[in-house]
């Protein structure tokens, strides 16, 4: 249905493992089908799950990497690439613990580190349309993340510096974003320089409003963050074309606050929750997404401190199915109706 969110749907990175049924994309889209989802967010970086060079090129390996997905009654939502996409801006403090993403052909190497990214990210770009996919998960990368806290006091004009560079480097990205018909989504995220409103809002600007840089809506990190999260979708509903359903709990702490004072996850008072476990309205957002037309997909992004996963995938889709609202029809109170009367009108209004 138009207007509909549709789901329940699971991102697999967090899942994939050495061990069955985690080991192979067959085995665990059994498990995922077994738990009542409809659709896969796929990480393309794991060769396991796709070669996104071969199906960025090959129409015939992406039919047969949809028909396996559908043998299993699932529909492939997005490609993901959050790992590449970090990759495609870094700043040299992070170059040492970043490069374990990258392949080690171009490790300590970080201009063929950035254009592999680059040339990743374009790839799923063409994947996605060949997989007749509209939307693209990704992280943006940061240049200015250690900047992040004004001490000592930024220099003039850091900022704008850093954004236009971060969107020179993603402009011809998302020119093939355009050229495919796919929405990039950026995960606003902690660690990336597009972490909240305000910092999509001057990539949005410096890309001269690009029509495909888009918005991964995840709630939790705007707990953590101790940001408007269902204000949030008001003002940017229109860019909002994918959804992380991830939960989270803040609990405000006399030792330590939102930059969680270097503890485990476990210690925070900002922590990942499986979903029903935080604090997130999830009534809420699914209310005003379904209002204001979202009619993506809502996946599962698993991570939390405490429970098991495999329990938080278990009970991921049934939480995400019962909040899923199906549209009404028609108005609530149209037995009520009278109809359109120029006539009666005016007399009510006293013309």
């Amino acid at each position: 249905m138009a207007n509909q969110i549709k789901g329940p749907a699971i991102f697999l990175a967090q899942f994939l493992g050495d061990q069955a049924p985690f080991n192979s994309l067959d085995s665990i889209l059994a498990w995922a089908a077994s738990l009542g989802y409809e659709g896969v967010q796929l990480p393309t970086w794991d060769a396991r799950v796709i070669d996104l060079k071969t199906a960025a090129e090959s129409q015939t390996y992406c039919d047969e990497l949809k028909g396996k997905c559908a043998e299993h009654g699932l529909a492939i939502t997005e490609l993901s690439t959050h790992l590449q996409g970090q990759l495609v801006a870094v700043n040299p403090a992070y170059d040492l613990m970043f490069d374990g993403f990258a392949p080690e052909q171009v490790r300590n190497n970080p201009t063929a580190r950035t254009q592999w990214a680059v040339d990743q990210v374009k790839y799923a770009a063409k994947a996605s349309q060949r997989l007749g996919l509209t939307a693209h998960a990704t992280f943006s990368g940061a240049l200015l993340w250690h900047t992040f806290y004004p001490w000592p006091q930024r220099p003039a004009g850091l900022v704008e510096q850093g954004f236009t560079e971060l969107a020179k480097r993603w402009v011809p990205i998302l020119d093939v974003f355009e050229e495919c018909g796919v929405n990039a989504c950026y995960e606003l995220h902690p660690g990336e320089d597009l972490h909240d409103g305000i910092t999509f809002e001057r990539f949005l600007e410096a890309t001269g409003n690009h029509a495909r840089a888009n918005i991964l809506y995840d709630p939790s990190h705007m707990v953590l963050q101790q940001m408007d999260y269902l204000g949030f979708i008001d003002v940017y509903h229109e860019r909002i074309k994918a959804f992380h359903v991830k939960d989270a709990e803040f609990t405000p702490s006399a030792k330590s606050g939102v930059y969680g004072g270097y503890q485990s996850w476990i210690d925070r008072p900002g922590r990942f929750r499986s979903l029903g476990d935080g604090q997130t309205d999830f009534v809420s957002i699914f209310s005003k997404l379904t209002q204001h037309g979202y009619d993506g997909w809502a996946v599962l992004e698993w991570e939390c401190c405490l429970k098991h996963p495999e329990d938080g995938a278990a009970e991921g889709a049934p939480f995400i199915r019962d909040h899923i609202i199906r549209r009404a029809e028609k108005a609530f109170d149209d037995f009520a109706a009278t109809g359109a009367d120029e006539a009666l009108n005016n007399k009510i209004l006293g013309l």
